[in-house]
């Protein structure tokens, strides 16, 4: 995992990268929600309907889920699910605050609870959720076996835990098609629409790096998770991993 860790949003900054994630995700987080539907035109919502679909087959009491950002997946669950705890976690208070505006003065406000929260130390006892989830947020991670580690001590026995990420295709054309996606498209969209060049730039480089597959598979076993599973999506651009304790 050291080359994944070197991949840093701001090059010459002395923050360490959880840091820099942090300010990246504050900086963006008020176009955060339609730059990623323009990105992956309009896919990412799909995949997040499939992990809502397996999160409800798996009829959780409690819910977490990490890295949620402007809170879209926690706010489906709330919607969809029976669950009666909630949680969207997050590093950046700037997502957050998008997150909790969406559910302000709705019924939902009672049903999900968004918090700050550091995903490599999570505030919560030993075994406290049926499932959690994380979408597009664990290439984020400053140490990635820490994190799942986390995730895998807060699991309840039985729990159903998901990640959504994102992968590089294999197979010809898609290969080549998502390399112009990610070397070229996604910056210039980034350039466009952000406020923060160096963000997208570092959204392209740490997916491009980052263990996917049979390798992240493999990782999730090692820290103890059983019925590890990958369903790789739209032609291999995302997948979606599946794990139990």
């Amino acid at each position: 995992m050291d080359s994944e860790n070197k991949i840093t949003p701001y090059k010459d900054s002395t923050l360490n990268k959880k840091e820099q994630v942090e300010k990246m995700f504050d900086t963006i987080s008020g176009n955060y929600d339609e730059l990623n539907r323009v990105i992956s035109f309009g896919t990412d919502v799909k995949w997040r309907k499939k992990v809502l679909e397996k999160i409800i087959k798996h009829q959780p009491e409690s819910i977490l889920d990490i890295a949620t950002g402007t809170g879209d997946l926690a706010i489906k669950f709330a919607k969809k699910s029976n669950a009666s705890k909630i949680i969207g976690l997050d590093i950046s208070e700037g997502m957050l605050s998008v997150a909790r505006k969406k559910v302000h003065e709705t019924p939902l406000e009672n049903k999900v609870e968004f918090i700050k929260g550091d995903s490599e130390a999570l505030p919560f006892n030993d075994n406290s959720f049926d499932a959690i989830t994380v979408s597009f947020g664990i290439r984020n991670f400053e140490t990635l076996d820490k994190g799942l580690s986390e995730i895998y001590r807060v699991l309840k026995p039985k729990g159903l835990f998901i990640i959504l990420e994102t992968s590089v295709p294999t197979k010809f054309p898609f290969k080549q098609g998502y390399h112009f996606h990610s070397k070229i498209f996604l910056p210039i969209i980034g350039k466009l629409f952000s406020k923060d060049k160096a963000a997208y730039n570092y959204l392209s480089e740490s997916a491009a790096v980052f263990p996917y597959g049979k390798k992240l598979n493999n990782i999730l076993q090692k820290i103890g998770f059983i019925n590890v599973d990958n369903k790789p999506q739209t032609f291999g651009v995302a997948t979606i991993y599946t794990a139990s304790k």
